[in-house]
């Protein structure tokens, strides 16, 4: 096991830098990387997805690359404008319910042209009457779909009903039984899916055929190993109608690989992330002791 922590270019979900432990196994590499907000029960799947990566690979592939869109964090319209621009994707996802939305939003369409693909992402921060008034007032900026309005399955199945726009549900898809719920309620339009909180890559290739929706697969700001998860997850799906969200290197400042899995020309490849051991040892934690001692409470949890 090796421990990492890598700063963060722009804040992400209230957290300033990515850390986690790297497994390296027979058959490979797995990465495990909880947000600190998660409990340790809701971590064991995040380890189980790393041992699985580590010890049983991935299954056979579908296809070699995966579209990915870049992603826009809450930064300033012009920030948001210069990082679409210099993404090289033709598809963005944009952070949104904190700032300057509209702005963000709208720097975001002027960058990527008309042709571009917009998604936004509101983390489950709106009530539903907020999530009706701003999903209308964004939608005149072509929007491909809106991801977690709010936090409960119930508040955004209310909002598809109110608006035109589609609907995604990232966060309330987090077990195998979330997808039951999501349909039962007419919740959501698409489903997005991460391989690391739904406990690894055939874990979730069973959440998305109970899901009966179309699937973006999605990374939670991983490195090169975490995405090299998420992309064997994409490679192996019988469909693939979304470009993926997994074009997140470009927020770390480093990684552990010496040829990261950042997007080129919108895509990236499937192939394995072997960690580089001297950028291990740049990027280890003054204290990773206690990163080694998450994974045995989270494994006695």
């Amino acid at each position: 096991m090796h421990a990492f922590r890598i700063p963060l270019r722009v804040r992400f979900r209230r957290v300033a830098e990515r850390d986690g432990v790297l497994f390296e196994g027979p058959a490979g590499w797995g990465e495990f990387s909880p947000f600190p907000d998660y409990t340790p029960g809701a971590m064991k799947r995040w380890l189980a997805a790393a041992r699985e990566a580590a010890t049983e690979g991935f299954p056979p592939p579908r296809r070699d690359r995966i579209p990915v869109n870049t992603t826009i964090p809450a930064v300033d319209p012009e920030e948001a404008h210069a990082l679409a621009r210099a993404s090289g994707c033709t598809t963005a996802k944009v952070k949104v319910a904190e700032g300057d939305d509209e702005g963000r939003v709208a720097a975001v369409r002027d960058a990527l042209g008309p042709a571009g693909r917009i998604r936004v992402d509101a983390n489950g921060a709106w009530d539903i009457d907020a999530a009706i008034r701003n999903i209308r007032t964004l939608s005149r900026y072509d929007l491909e779909y809106v991801e977690q309005p709010c936090a409960e399955i119930e508040e955004f199945a209310a909002v598809r009903r109110k608006v035109d726009v589609p609907i995604a549900a990232d966060e309330s898809i987090r077990s195998e039984d979330d997808p039951l719920r999501v349909a039962r309620a007419e919740a959501a339009d698409i489903a997005v899916v991460k391989v690391q909180p739904l406990g690894g890559v055939r874990a979730a290739l069973r959440v998305a055929e109970a899901c009966g929706l179309p699937v973006v697969v999605s990374s939670a700001v991983e490195t090169s190993v975490g995405i090299a998860m998420g992309a064997a997850l994409a490679a192996a799906l019988p469909e693939l109608p979304y470009a993926c969200g997994l074009g997140t290197i470009p927020l770390l400042v480093g990684d552990v690989v010496r040829d990261p899995l950042a997007p080129e020309d919108g895509s990236i490849p499937v192939r394995a992330a072997v960690p580089d051991p001297e950028l291990l040892r740049t990027w280890a934690p003054a204290r990773p002791a206690d990163l080694l001692e998450r994974v045995q409470r989270v494994d006695a949890a």
